[in-house]
């Protein structure tokens, strides 16, 4: 059969890395051997999958496409390895994307917990925008993901957790003064500070200042929840971040006071997410139920 399975691993790898070089190193072959392969694939589909030059790699049109599907019968054969081994996904290498506002906070104790009973288990997490999980998932780089679900259309989701969404203001501005929950109403003229726009937060923080007459101001988009919250606490304006966020690292500094915002507008949903198939992955409910577990211990009470 043309291209072979190993044909597959291949192409798959140079996508990765986009360097002929790179992708060789980490197979563990020489260039030469790996060149030779991928030009005996692209000579039996009668297609060219990569133009090279002193750039690297790149996918054609027709090239991605091939990748694409490379990626999902390579995961395809994983699946039938795990389905022997009884495992699931625990058998092996999981390629999970998450939100920047969610990974960081959520993933450490759910993978302390998992190596107990799954020693085999290797996660392999990437942080990326809302846009960029969805086309992730769609190109195969993602074997599941950990995002809002109305952005994922035509996937297959399994519900993890809600949360509400947190105003982070200066200690010095009169809304510090109470710690209840904050009407929008309050928020009027004000600047809320938002991660940048390929993010879904970013829309419901939108929304949210439409509602309060308040702005998202043009000049800062934030590159991390890190970041706006350093600018609301210098009085750049009024963070608005998820709870997850709030309940962990946020609540530890000094120079800032939560409130959460009292609208129904201010919530989001988080859902596990893998593309469409006849089932979930095996091991799924696993990883799905200690997300959601981890998430509730860490969203107590602010």
């Amino acid at each position: 059969m043309r291209p072979t399975f190993r044909q597959l691993e291949y192409i798959v790898a140079v996508a990765d890395t986009a360097r002929f070089g790179m992708a060789a190193e980490k197979l563990g072959i020489s260039q030469p051997s790996l060149s030779s392969q991928i030009v005996e694939a692209e000579t039996d589909l009668g297609v060219r999958i990569f133009n090279r030059g002193r750039h690297g790699a790149v996918m054609t049109q027709q090239g991605a496409e091939i990748v694409r599907r490379a990626r999902r019968i390579l995961h395809e054969m994983e699946d039938l390895r795990a389905c022997v081994t009884g495992d699931g996904i625990f058998d092996g290498r999981l390629r999970l994307g998450v939100l920047p506002s969610i990974g960081p906070y959520l993933l450490p104790g759910v993978v302390r917990r998992l190596h107990v009973d799954h020693p085999n288990f290797r996660l392999v997490v990437r942080e990326e925008s809302t846009a960029d999980l969805e086309l992730g998932l769609r190109s195969g780089r993602f074997d599941m993901i950990l995002s809002t679900p109305e952005d994922h259309p035509g996937t297959l989701q399994i519900p993890l957790f809600r949360e509400t969404l947190w105003a982070a203001i200066p200690k010095d501005d009169p809304l510090a003064g109470d710690t209840g929950p904050l009407p929008l109403a309050s928020l009027a003229g004000r600047n809320l500070l938002a991660l940048g726009s390929r993010h879904r937060l970013s829309g419901m923080v939108s929304e949210i200042a439409a509602l309060a007459n308040a702005r998202v101001p043009d000049e800062y988009e934030g590159t991390s929840l890190a970041a706006i919250l350093l600018m609301a606490a210098a009085g750049a304006g009024i963070a608005i971040l998820p709870r997850l966020y709030a309940a962990t690292d946020a609540r530890r500094r000094d120079d800032i006071v939560l409130r959460r915002l009292d609208t129904p507008k201010a919530e989001r949903a988080i859902s596990l997410i893998q593309p469409a198939a006849f089932e979930a992955r095996l091991g799924s409910d696993i990883l799905a139920s200690a997300l959601s577990e981890e998430a509730l211990q860490l969203m107590a009470p602010i």
